[in-house]
């Protein structure tokens, strides 16, 4: 009886790690296909156009001309002063993952979309420009983030950064077919839901940058949205390094 226990037990043990081995292989394979799906793009110009709908803040909707080469150069043309936030919009998807510590896949995620996925990590505290008081804030601060892949063209629609049960941030991404080969974001659409201090000093910080150190955003911002359009994409023209150096 004991013996038989005994195999019981190692059986058991052994077609559990065979179950948590198939799901680290299967979050690899979704990330990976990720980054495949965004290295296919070796380089594209965009025009870019954000507007920003913040309490107790106004500003024009401004405008880019956006350059892109792989692996990270950017070149960014904008009339008057201003220049992007550092979203991570440049960022290749495992660029992100890699921001992200303790990825499961998320089997009870409700209202997706079909052929869509949702990845659950905790997000290091380091990765964001967040000035922390002492070393035990920065332990007891944990958010989390959720992030949803549509496995029809790998790409990530959506994201939302959580602490606990509160939303923090919301992106929603739509794709649409360029060159009728590359599937490229159309429209992203970021909201906030600021309830945590440290948060708000963060994302106020990125809103300034977006228009310049000379505008504040004043008071403590609940919510707030940024809506991202992009058009007239032109993608692997043999773009020069040169233009990045200037």
């Amino acid at each position: 009886m004991i013996f038989r226990t005994i195999i019981f037990n190692i059986l058991f043990l052994l077609i559990f790690a065979n179950i948590i081995s198939a799901e680290e292989e299967n979050i690899l394979r979704i990330i990976q296909n990720t980054e495949d799906k965004f290295r296919l793009i070796n380089d594209y110009e965009v025009k870019m156009s954000i507007s920003v709908s913040i309490p107790a803040f106004r500003m024009p909707k401004k405008k880019y001309h956006v350059f892109f080469k792989q692996p990270n150069k950017i070149k960014i043309k904008s009339k008057g002063f201003g220049v992007l936030p550092r979203t991570g919009m440049f960022t290749s998807p495992k660029g992100n993952f890699d921001n992200l510590t303790n990825i499961e896949i998320n089997h009870h995620a409700e209202n997706l979309e079909e052929n869509s996925i949702m990845l659950v990590g905790n997000l290091i505290v380091d990765s964001l420009s967040i000035d922390m008081p002492n070393d035990y804030a920065k332990l007891t601060f944990k958010p989390t983030v959720d992030v949803v892949v549509d496995t029809s063209m790998w790409v990530i629609t959506g994201v939302t950064t959580k602490i606990d049960t509160i939303k923090i941030m919301e992106i929603h991404n739509k794709y649409g077919l360029v060159n009728n080969k590359y599937f490229l974001p159309i429209e992203s659409k970021v909201e906030y839901f600021v309830k945590d201090a440290r948060f708000t000093k963060w994302i106020k910080k990125d809103i300034g940058v977006l228009m310049g150190n000379k505008q504040n955003v004043k008071g403590d911002m609940v919510k707030g949205n940024i809506t991202v359009s992009y058009k007239d994409y032109k993608v692997n023209q043999g773009i020069s390094d040169l233009l990045f150096n200037k």
